[in-house]
């Protein structure tokens, strides 16, 4: 073999080997470009999937805060929406023994609130100046519907229960004045004096309808029945 064979062997060879070392640098390269990509989209999913905080807070376009979602040492969870002017209009509390939704006017005055808890959950609806006028509530012994005046008096309650159903109705001093029951075997109306004395009732049974009068000291002075 001449030294140009020789050379030229070499020179094959040296060439072979610069090609396999830039394929094993371009596959090396490649792995690692894959590995890297494959990390960040992990990652990146595992963001999307789960956010760990004790407080978030949402800003609007002009960075005002707008919503808060918090964890307080007391244990309670809120979630607090607010208006472009700043104004806190709807706060969902969550304890360990209620949960509250209340929403407010654009003046700060609550208007509606709903709560459960343990015992039953209710409804309350407030007017403009944020005085309760009306509780819609359910426990265990049934449903019962309250109406209220402008100075907090109980005016009307509605209230159904396993055996039947009642409505009381009050005067300006939260004096009951008029009563209705409705059960199965009987319904009935009691009319009451300003003192709460009843004065005269009027009832209908299997056997028929009765109306009774009494005085002020609740002595029967008439009676009609069929």
């Amino acid at each position: 073999m001449t030294t140009e064979e020789r050379l030229e062997i070499v020179e094959r060879e040296l060439a072979r080997a610069k090609r396999l070392n830039y394929w094993f640098i371009a596959v090396l390269g490649l792995a690692v470009g894959l590995f890297a990509l494959n990390w960040y989209f992990r990652a990146a999913e595992g963001v999307a999937k789960e956010v760990r905080a004790n407080k978030f807070i949402l800003v609007g376009q002009n960075g005002k805060t707008r919503a808060e979602l918090g964890v307080f040492e007391s244990g309670e969870a809120a979630l607090d929406l607010l208006d472009e002017n700043g104004q806190s209009r709807a706060r969902l509390i969550v304890s360990k023994d209620r949960s509250e939704l209340a929403l407010v006017d654009a003046n700060g005055k609550p208007r509606a609130e709903l709560g459960v808890d343990k015992d039953g959950a209710e409804l309350g609806l407030a007017d403009e100046n944020g005085e309760l006028r009306a509780v819609l509530g359910m426990d265990k012994d049934g449903p019962g519907l309250g109406l209220l005046d402008a100075n907090g008096g109980l005016r009307a309650g509605l209230g159904v229960g396993k055996d039947g159903l009642g409505l009381s109705l009050a005067d300006e001093n939260g004096k009951k004045r008029a009563g209705l029951a409705v059960f199965k075997e009987a319904s009935g109306l009691s009319l009451y004096d300003k003192n709460e004395k009843i004065r005269a009732w009027l009832s209908l049974t299997n056997d028929g309808p009765g109306l009774n009068l009494l005085d002020e000291n609740g002595k029967l002075i008439w009676s009609a029945s069929r």
